[in-house]
């Protein structure tokens, strides 16, 4: 069998440049073919692009020599299967291309997920590989693939750093409130008032009216106001926007009081990096999955994916509030919605839902 694949590729170096392009497969036994319905694209699967070679995210999709396919969130229908396991007209939910089709390899099957093996994707990390099998209706389906990747973050950024008891922090310090992320720690740290931390965004003045409104924060400022933060107070950073400067800023403002500085995401992808020596605790890279992996461990998979699941629903309902869904259909809307992305021309009230029909 012959199955024509449409696929948006972007220049690796030069992740401005992209196109549209197609190619041929064919269903192995085993495999089955997934129709993909609609996915999201948030400034995450921007921060994927930007560190697909550091954190391997180039590899999940693999493109011709040159070029890659940027990972996104979505849904897809099983629409011919060669695994007696799995049936046609089954959904999913999970990790996919912005593409129409995708083959996958589904093992380690149970009654509500399967492992997708196939081939290069068999070696990568098993939190991408997992597929959720839909059946009836699903709370926030629309929203989930906007918001529940990036909340699965929050939520274990949320953990480790209780886990860690704040690392000493009296304040959490989120940069790039308004990135979802951003958001959705606010929100699991507001849950923690007031015997928690308190709780500062920072972010732009063109979305601090906006961060403001949604009460995640004890206190909103923007980049120019840095120094008007209390140094005298131990505090943790989370940089979602991975912006040098801005990092640099707050590392020399709170010098040896900020006792943890971690690493998230890339929001400002074209600002400079931080340089190597600042004052105050040395920066560091959070990778969601390996909290994921000892809260498993301690919690069960069950235990785990309850209180994941319960925390997302209160975070759902929350966000339905204020969060304004824009969809779009086709090549030419994917392709204007990723520029715009890109270039950081995107309202965070708004969340983007994409298919290519």
């Amino acid at each position: 069998m012959s199955i024509h694949i449409r696929e948006f590729v972007v220049n690796r170096q030069d992740l401005g440049k992209s196109r549209w392009t197609d190619r041929t497969a064919s269903l192995g036994a085993g495999q089955v073919l997934a129709e993909i319905e609609k996915f999201a694209l948030t400034a995450n699967n921007i921060t994927y692009a930007v560190a697909g070679d550091m954190l391997n995210y180039w590899s999940f999709f693999p493109a011709e020599a040159g070029w890659g396919k940027i990972p996104v969130w979505g849904f897809a229908r099983i629409i011919k299967s060669n695994c007696p396991a799995i049936a046609e007209g089954e959904r999913i939910y999970g990790y996919l291309p912005m593409a129409t089709h995708l083959v996958m390899q589904p093992e380690k099957i149970s009654a509500g997920s399967f492992l997708d093996l196939y081939e290069q994707r068999r070696e990568l990390h098993p939190v991408y590989n997992n597929y959720v099998r839909v059946t009836g209706e699903r709370a926030h389906e629309d929203l989930e693939p906007i918001l529940r990747p990036l909340y699965t973050t929050s939520f274990l950024i949320d953990d480790w750093l209780a886990d860690n008891s704040f690392f000493g922090a009296k304040q959490v310090l989120s940069i790039s409130a308004s990135s979802k992320t951003g958001l959705g720690l606010g929100y699991s740290l507001h849950q923690r008032r007031p015997s928690g931390p308190a709780v500062i965004g920072l972010t732009s003045a063109r979305n601090k009216g906006f961060v403001e409104g949604l009460g995640f924060y004890d206190k909103v400022v923007t980049y120019d106001e840095i120094e008007s933060l209390d140094a005298s107070l131990p505090t943790a950073a989370v940089d979602f926007a991975g912006d040098g400067a801005v990092l640099s800023a707050i590392h020399h403002h709170f010098g040896d009081r900020l006792v943890e500085s971690t690493a998230v995401g890339i929001s400002h992808k074209d600002a400079p990096r931080a340089p190597s020596s600042l004052p105050g605790a040395a920066p560091r890279f959070f990778f969601a999955p390996d909290q994921m992996k000892k809260r498993t461990e301690e919690w069960g998979r069950e235990g785990y994916e309850k209180r994941l699941g319960e925390s997302w629903n209160a975070f759902a309902a929350a966000s339905s509030r204020w969060m304004k869904l824009e969809r779009g259909a086709g090549e030419d809307a994917i392709a204007k919605t990723y520029a715009d992305m890109l270039a950081g021309n995107i309202d965070p009230s708004r969340g983007h839902l994409l298919s290519l029909k």
